[in-house]
């Protein structure tokens, strides 16, 4: 550590002396001011990294001085010492912006915290981050052996969002990079553990965690029975831009409820949003709305038809419910519904889709000044936060909660940054997504994915006998040979959905309360 500059400024700074020689035992250079004219000819004579100021000084007052080198330096910590605790005082030095505020009789301890706190908070709450990680480090490998169950999957993947959270704005790229090799190894075993598990979720419902299908019935309209609702999916979000934006909502909301539950495979929008709003899984939806549900194979949108699957569903549960349904896709359709939202305010249910992290996702594959900004995972979080912290949705939620209604915010899938190409080789009508394929004789690394041969088995329309489904495991996605190069170096470093990793399965589920 570089040695620390102290300017002290006290007219009684020789009965100081016993706290000054505390200091310079300590590596501390401390200079001595005995009033404030004589305090800043120093501070234009050399730099300090922080200043001990007296608050009643004869001459140029603590207060004044103080003013004097906020306008000569503005970002240099000034500590304030003051005998007395008038409240004026306080917040007269307050509001000029000191470091921190100490009362007479300070003794050289108090001193000491106060330059740690000042000056080395960034380098020791690193260094105590750091320290916790490694000691958390072993316990999350020995962990990872033993899970066995979709509520101790969910425990971890909670687990490690905490900690790379906490670790990102670490100068360390070794821990972070331990951190990520851990990730990766944890999405090996959970593609083990869905690999066995998830065909079975669907021969009773007691025990399983909630899926798509489930959601609305098990976890949605218990709430919207007891208060009116702000039903949000915002599509293709993680759960970590969740805790990205989470803090700008305390104002308006307090959490009632925040846990995750698992998207149905394949984890892309026409599959997974379309079985939450219908509650039912794409091979019931296509059985029993065929007007509604399109294969891949079929030309036209997907996704249009989401409304009248809610509406189809809550006819099925036997519930009348004055409710509307809103789908956002662009800042236009955004700031109509803010101006009109209070129109709805006797509705029991608001339910909105808003595209925008989605859009987001497929604009960095399309267009360059994106994949600048969005370029790892921590990038991709600041640019969803920046977009929540100024978009529409926030003054929606926002009205929502000043006219008495309870928010639940999801979404229908996650998504993750992909870094390796595995070929895959089908005929003309294979599908095109990145991280899933559907289709009859497709040809691919059996290390590299998952696979249902009998999509019946996990609810999944059959496009004829012989289709199956391959999914893309951890952070793979699918190429095929033909100008193979340009493919991967298209999508290499893109976020996709569709496949299965913890990001894209494991997805937030949070209910609010108004303030």
């Amino acid at each position: 550590m570089s040695e620390i500059k102290v300017l002290w400024v006290d007219d009684e700074i020789e009965l100081l002396k016993p706290h000054i020689i505390f200091l310079e035992k300590r590596d501390y250079n401390v200079t001595k001011a005995l009033s404030g004219t004589e305090a800043l000819e120093e501070i234009k004579k050399q730099n300090f990294d922080i200043v001990f100021l007296d608050e009643n000084m004869p001459g140029l007052t603590g207060i004044e001085t103080l003013a004097e080198i906020k306008e000569y330096q503005v970002n240099l910590p000034v500590v304030m010492i003051t005998k007395s605790e008038e409240e004026y005082i306080m917040e007269e030095a307050i509001g000029s912006k000191i470091a921190d505020y100490l009362i007479k009789p300070v003794n050289p301890n108090q001193i000491l915290l106060s330059l740690k706190k000042n000056l080395d908070l960034t380098r020791l709450v690193s260094e105590k981050t750091t320290s916790s990680y490694q000691q958390e480090f072993r316990k999350i490998t020995t962990e990872l052996s033993m899970i066995n169950s979709h509520e101790e999957w969910i425990e971890m993947y909670q687990k490690l969002v905490y900690w790379e959270l906490e670790l990102e704005n670490i100068d360390d790229s070794g821990m972070f990079e331990i951190l990520e090799s851990q990730k990766n190894e944890a999405n090996i075993q959970f593609c083990k553990f869905i690999d066995k598990s998830y065909p079975k979720w669907f021969n009773s419902e007691e025990g399983n965690p909630t899926l798509s299908h489930t959601l609305f019935k098990n976890k949605v309209l218990p709430v919207i029975e007891k208060q009116k609702t702000l039903f949000v999916v915002i599509d293709n979000l993680r759960y970590d831009q969740w805790k990205a934006f989470e803090p700008f909502l305390n104002s308006s909301f307090k959490k009632d409820t925040e846990e995750l539950y698992y998207s149905i495979l394949p984890t892309a929008t026409q599959y997974a949003r379309n079985s939450i709003f219908s509650g039912l899984m794409p091979s019931e939806m296509e059985k029993l709305h065929p007007d509604f549900w399109l294969n891949d194979t079929d030309e036209g949108g997907k996704n249009m038809f989401e409304k009248d699957f809610l509406e189809a569903q809550l006819q099925r549960l036997g519930k009348t419910l004055n409710w509307s349904y809103h789908k956002i896709s662009s800042l236009r359709q955004g700031k109509k519904l803010s101006h009109n939202f209070r129109s709805y305010k006797n509705n029991e249910l608001i339910a909105v889709v808003y595209n925008f992290v989605d859009m987001l996702s497929h604009s960095k594959t399309e267009m360059e000044v994106i994949k600048e900004l969005a370029s790892t995972d921590k990038s991709y979080r600041s640019l969803t936060q920046s977009w929540f912290k100024n978009s529409p949705l926030l003054d929606i939620i926002q009205q929502a909660s000043s006219l008495g209604f309870k928010l639940i915010i999801t979404t229908d899938h996650g998504t993750i940054n992909v870094k390796y190409p595995t070929k895959v080789i089908g005929d003309k009508n294979i599908s095109s997504n990145l991280r899933y394929k559907t289709g009859k004789s497709l040809s691919y690394e059996e290390k590299d994915v998952l696979v249902s041969k009998d999509p019946k088995k996990i609810h999944l329309p059959a496009i004829n006998m012989s289709s199956s489904f391959i999914f893309a495991k951890s952070d793979m996605f699918f190429a095929y040979p033909n100008r193979y190069n340009h493919f991967v170096s298209y999508y290499k470093n893109t976020y996709q959905h569709g496949g299965v990793s913890m990001e894209e399965v494991m997805i937030p589920f949070i209910v609010l309360d108004p303030k």
